[in-house]
């Protein structure tokens, strides 16, 4: 059973749910979620004898969001990790290190994390989003050089727009993007990567059901959280993607050495990416340490979610590896 609490972590309040005791493990949720993505992986990684913690990341749920857009680098979002596990050590006593989990925007974090704070995070795991390292073109800069002008991470990049989309029926917007973005969709020709309408939503699919790994309870969760906390705060993530990239300069072509693991579902758009393959490949390189590479069949982009057994077993076998 994990426990909501709050701490003041890098000049903000956060808010964690938490369960079990022994070496520390971080979750990092990505978009559009909450700490309750994790809500199977807290009971079954701390009933395999760890301290599980996942925080409402930086413009989420319970933690603050900050006004300023630039204030959701991947610097900021390190560095709110990396202060959030000392704030854990002097608030309880204890583990001073950490392994840390991404899935999403998350994945980016822990990747980053484990690349500039290898001191502090000892072992990562990626979810959807491969590791790759600081390169010499930013994503949007790729984009339009492509002749690419309707993809998703365009459509973020001016405030207020997507947020009001959103905002106008939140638990019909996370329905769709929930569904979208399984394994359980069908249809091809349906997605947000590509916006052929011009908004987030209008080629998404609303299922006439809830797939099975989302209950009505757990939607009506998501619902509250971004009712009450909006969709500017993880949008602005977004907006950092060409100051991320300028800030990375220093680390650019470095490879993660501490152990590592990537899990991703076989139907997960973020594959289907150009460049994801090309990123896959290039593992044995840019992560030295790897564990293991996961491609579940059939799953989705929500994969601890979809498949919360297999990643538990996944990622509880790499922790007690470590």
């Amino acid at each position: 059973m994990s426990t909501l609490k709050t701490v003041q972590a890098n000049g903000i309040h956060m808010r964690y749910a938490e369960a079990g005791s022994g070496p520390l493990v971080l979750f990092c949720h990505g978009w559009p979620e909450s700490w309750y993505s994790w809500r199977h992986q807290l009971e079954a990684v701390s009933a395999a004898g760890f301290r599980c913690v996942a925080p409402d990341m930086r413009g989420y749920g319970g933690t603050e969001a900050p006004e300023p857009i630039e204030s959701y680098s991947l610097h900021h979002l390190v560095g709110d990790m990396a202060e959030l596990v000392k704030a854990l050590s002097d608030k309880n006593g204890g583990e001073t290190k950490a392994v840390i989990v991404g899935h999403d925007w998350g994945a980016p974090v822990a990747w980053h994390a484990a690349l500039w704070r290898p001191d502090l995070f000892s072992a990562v795991c990626g979810m959807s989003v491969p590791y790759t390292p600081p390169g010499y073109v930013d994503i949007l800069t790729a984009l339009a050089k492509l002749g690419i002008t309707d993809f998703y991470l365009q459509y973020f990049q001016k405030p207020g727009v997507a947020e009001a989309e959103l905002q106008r029926d939140i638990k019909g917007a996370l329905r769709r993007l929930y569904f979208t973005a399984s394994g359980d969709l069908d249809d091809d020709k349906k997605g947000f990567g590509r916006l052929p309408n011009g908004t987030l939503l209008g080629n998404t699919a609303d299922p006439p059901a809830l797939p099975k790994w989302l209950s009505e309870a757990d939607l009506d969760y998501y619902t509250r959280e971004f009712a009450r906390a909006g969709f500017r705060g993880g949008l602005n993530w977004y907006r950092n993607l060409r100051r991320n990239w300028e800030l990375g300069a220093p680390w650019r072509g470095q490879p993660i050495r501490v152990p590592s693991l990537f899990i991703a579902g076989a139907k997960d758009g973020v594959l289907r990416f150009p460049a994801a393959q090309a990123q896959l490949d290039a593992f044995p390189k840019t992560l030295p340490g790897l564990r293991g590479s996961h491609i579940l069949p059939g799953a989705g982009h929500w994969i601890q979610q979809e498949r919360p057994d297999e990643v538990n077993r996944l990622l509880i076998d790499f922790l007690k590896g470590l």
